[in-house]
């Protein structure tokens, strides 16, 4: 029987007779990612772990998924190479049966012959990535003023005082 993908699908026949072992890398050229996505560097991320039966129509994986994104540095804008790790338990369950309707359960489409894990691991990398990822921690941005990269040159724009301390500026401190 043809595969719908390449890599990290597991015929349904294969898992209910014997757990499978996953080891497998997402390419971030997979047709899985979409335009807006965060996507790694190759080779992709790395999945590994155990998929097995968890009864009629149910799979159960446990694993993990790790490998570096490509981000745009939240300071600077540059690039920013941004390990990603993280832990999978992940619960599939056939369409039709009451647990697919879970939120946190992966639904299998109903009349499906594969576990395509694809779906799952792009959407478990995306929810582990970093929301304000860094080119490097001391990282000092652009200057708010000029956009000058204030790590690859100084900035000749004066210090803009916090408006919010303005008031005390006003009044000496009184001393009495």
């Amino acid at each position: 029987m043809a595969m719908l993908c390449d890599t990290l699908c597991y015929t349904l026949r294969d898992i209910e007779a014997q757990a499978q072992p996953v080891d497998g890398h997402l390419p971030g050229t997979d047709p899985v990612w979409e335009l807006s996505d965060v996507r790694p560097v190759l080779p992709g991320v790395h999945v590994t772990g155990r998929l097995s039966g968890a009864g009629p129509g149910r799979y159960y994986f446990s694993g993990a998924l790790a490998g570096t994104a490509a981000a745009e540095c939240r300071r600077c804008l540059g690039p920013a190479a941004v390990d990603v790790a993280e832990e999978l338990h992940l619960v599939f369950a056939a369409a039709g049966l009451a647990e697919a309707d879970e939120d946190d359960v992966v639904r299998i489409p109903a009349g499906a012959r594969e576990l395509d894990l694809r779906p799952a691991v792009r959407e478990e990398w995306l929810l582990a990535l970093q929301a304000y990822p860094l080119c490097r921690d001391d990282c000092l941005g652009l200057c708010p003023r000029c956009g000058a990269d204030r790590n690859t040159e100084p900035c000749a724009c004066a210090p803009v005082p916090d408006p919010r301390w303005a008031a005390l500026g006003e009044h000496p401190p009184h001393r009495g």
